[in-house]
């Protein structure tokens, strides 16, 4: 395309503003959801141990993401955590993670007083570095976790000859990425397990929810009994149940029938996400200093979630990225800074001094374990990344245009939008 941005100048200097669209309001809804709303209180069955949609919506997503089986949870995290609970995780053992996630792939670890060990980012993909989780691996490494952050997959072809060459279980975090493919098989396919999170944000939302998916019979059957305080049967009992641990993850039937009119639509909006990102980073990747995320290859499909890219000020006269942000937005674009340095955050740091892990790992340990997840790659990450919400992606090519535009006019100008 042939940008025409003559002498327009940009919003914060008095010109017009670039984005003349509206983001579409999310989440997107009809009478199909009120209906199902409807259907489940006029049913009177409002658990998934009274009523049988909780059970249709795990069909139909395991048939969605091409798996044998779904597990219907009551949020994304409790997703991640029923799948370690299933596998017995817990003090001494070591859970490899990402550094670049949202704090809920920490609180899962930690929830189960096993060791979280952050991981530095390959920031071209916005993934986390596969060689570095090599590295990090020891005899206590129980788990590999990677997450598909914002829909585009980690390398799953490296985490899984690492996990293979080392005997270790890897389980997924695709709580952003529902659909999205690795050589043509959905995320899921590759590790014992995947979580996935239906919360407000997600591109598939019934507000809190989320599900487990997974290709193993016997994974799954103790997934189901780990979120159904140790029972197995689809029904409550006044006994006890299976293993040692359980608690209660059920979704419930308002949440299911929620997806299943959710659903319905995924696919459409889906296509128009994935079109519009892969538009859009076209657009921008000649502008100095806007890095779109890189996708891996062997990416057959993804399933944009946000679409990231990395802003350096060296290609805007040196203007701060607060001054960018601020400028986008009065262009109507909104783009946002993401995550933080998960590795350098008082709420992480403080775990090497909680009086339990002390406990379990020692105060020399705990000290070691500071050094270990200091991760340099992901603070230039971090100080750079921005995000454009998967919302703004559901419009049209004209939007795309517009925002490709408003980073143009902001970079023509940028010494003069300089603080």
């Amino acid at each position: 395309m042939e940008f025409n941005i003559q002498d327009n100048k940009p919003a914060l200097l008095g010109g017009p503003k670039a984005f003349t669209g509206k983001v579409s309001r999310w989440p997107i809804y009809d009478e199909s959801e009120e209906q199902a709303l409807l259907e489940v209180l006029h049913s009177n069955n409002w658990g998934r141990l009274d009523g049988d949609v909780t059970a249709k919506f795990e069909a139909e997503y395991a048939k969605m993401m091409g798996m044998k089986h779904a597990l219907g949870t009551s949020g994304g995290t409790t997703a991640l955590y029923t799948m370690l609970g299933a596998l017995g995780i817990g003090p001494g053992d070591e859970v490899i993670m990402p550094a670049y996630t949202f704090v809920a792939t920490y609180n899962v670890v930690v929830l189960n007083y096993a060791l979280p060990v952050l991981i530095d980012t390959d920031i071209n993909s916005f993934q986390i570095d596969p060689q570095k989780m090599e590295k990090a691996i020891t005899k206590e490494t129980k788990v590999l976790m990677p997450v598909h952050m914002g829909g585009i997959p980690a390398d799953l072809d490296k985490i899984m000859s690492i996990a293979n060459k080392y005997k270790i279980t890897v389980i997924e975090d695709a709580c952003q990425a529902p659909g999205s493919e690795w050589k043509g098989k959905k995320l899921g396919s590759y590790g014992i397990g995947a979580a996935f999170s239906f919360q407000s944000s997600k591109n598939l939302n019934t507000g809190e929810g989320g599900a487990i998916t997974t290709n193993n019979s016997d994974f799954y059957k103790t997934c189901y009994a780990f979120h159904h305080q140790g029972q197995t049967e689809n029904a409550a009992s006044f006994g006890t149940g299976e293993g040692t641990r359980g608690t209660n993850c059920r979704m419930t039937e308002w949440q299911a029938r929620i997806l299943l009119a959710q659903m319905t639509r995924f696919r459409a909006q889906d296509k128009i996400r994935t079109d519009n990102a892969a538009y859009l980073a076209k657009l921008i990747s000649d502008i100095p200093g806007i890095y779109p995320a890189k996708p891996y290859s062997a990416s057959t499909y993804i399933s944009y979630h946000l679409f990231m890219f990395r802003y350096d000020p060296k290609g805007f006269a040196g203007m701060s990225r607060a001054r960018f942000i601020e400028a986008m937005r009065a262009e109507g674009a909104s783009v946002m800074t993401g995550y933080g340095r998960l590795d350098r955050d008082n709420y992480v740091l403080a775990l090497a001094k909680n009086p339990h892990y002390l406990s379990v790992y020692g105060e020399k340990f705990m000290k070691q374990w500071l050094e270990r997840i200091k991760c340099p790659q992901n603070e230039k990450l971090t100080d750079q990344a921005l995000w454009i919400g998967q919302p703004a992606l559901l419009g049209s090519r004209q939007d795309m245009d517009q925002i490709a535009e408003a980073m143009r006019k902001i970079q023509k100008y940028a010494k003069d939008l300089k603080n």
